[in-house]
Order: C-alpha cells, then structure tokens, then sequence
C-alpha cells in the first residue's frame, strides 16, 4: 500500500518556526538556511566546473593556498597544522585531501629533518602546473556564478558575510574565555 504523506508548504514551517521562536524571531534560522543553500550550490557547482581537472574544489583550494605559500617564499613546504588553521578546516580533513591529492601525484610529503614525525607539504610540478593552468577559468567561473549581482552588490554582500564571521569569531573568544553574553546565565 502506497501511502502519500503531505508535504508542509513554506508557510506552513514559518507558521510554525513563528510559533515555536516566539519573539525571538527567525532571523537566525532564515539566515543558516540561506547560507547553507547558498554554499551548498555555490560547491556544487564549483566541483562540477573542476570534474574534468580531476579535483574537487576543497582539493583545489588547498592546491591554490600550497602554490600562494609557494610564491611567498615558502618553497620548503608548509605543515599540515600550518595548512588545516589558514583553510579553516579540521586536522582530519586536510589529512584526507592531502592523501588523494598525494595519491594524484599534485603534492609530495617530507619529513622535517630536525624532528622525524612531522611533514612539510608541497606541491608537484604537476600539481603545479594544474593549479596555475585550471586557475583562470576557475576564478572566471566563480566570478560568473555571481553575475545576476551588481560590482556593488558582491561588494556589499562580502563587507557583510566578512562582519557576521567577526561576529561569529568574537563570540567563539568570549565562549573560551568563559565570558557570557550580558543577560544570559552561566
């Protein structure tokens, strides 16, 4: 027996969202939905535009921060702490695309002579010479994915995302340190 079950309409769930928050609201809600989709297809689309490349788009990313270490004068290698803190990401996550990248040939690891457990990281010629080939059209690809927004817009769109992340930052700081938001209890 097949059985259909109705699917709430969008002004079913803010009906209910509103019941729920109160006057609380649903700016924080709406706002984490959004981002989530936003990211979601923005990533999506950026590892189907980097499919041909072999890579996805965390992996080019990494591969495009190895080859700006590079050009800063870090050409002895960067250490995968080095490289999980400036992505942003987890230790367990870097460890995971450096090892496909590895296993792809785009990066070679070495241990540090002064201390035997520790590696530095850096790029192949090969890996090399894909990010600087794929990297036109990626950033000309990025930079489309953008385009029903106006220069003013995307600038206006980064200021803010640039100060909800300092927003978020500080907060994740005042949690460390044991402070607490005023009116709220410990």
């Amino acid at each position: 027996m097949n059985i259909t079950r109705p699917v709430p309409h969008s002004h079913a769930i803010r009906t209910l969202v509103q019941s729920l928050a109160g006057d609380a609201g649903m700016t924080g809600l709406e706002l984490i939905r959004w981002l989530h989709m936003v990211t979601n297809a923005y990533a999506g689309a950026a590892d189907e535009q980097l499919r041909d490349a072999g890579l996805s788009g965390p992996r080019w990313i990494l591969l495009f921060r190895l080859l700006a270490e590079e050009r800063c004068g870090c050409s002895e290698g960067i250490s995968p702490t080095h490289l999980s803190q400036r992505q942003n990401v987890s230790k367990n996550t870097i460890s995971v695309l450096l090892r496909g990248l590895e296993e792809q040939g785009l990066i070679e690891r070495t241990l540090v002579p002064d201390d035997r457990r520790a590696f530095q990281i850096r790029l192949t010629d090969a890996g090399r010479t894909l990010v600087e080939t794929t990297a036109p059209a990626h950033i000309a690809f990025l930079n489309e994915m953008t385009a029903g927004l106006t220069a003013e817009e995307n600038a206006q769109l980064i200021d803010l995302l640039q100060k909800l992340h300092r927003s978020l930052s500080s907060g994740d700081k005042r949690q460390e340190s044991g402070d607490r938001s005023p009116g709220t209890d410990k």
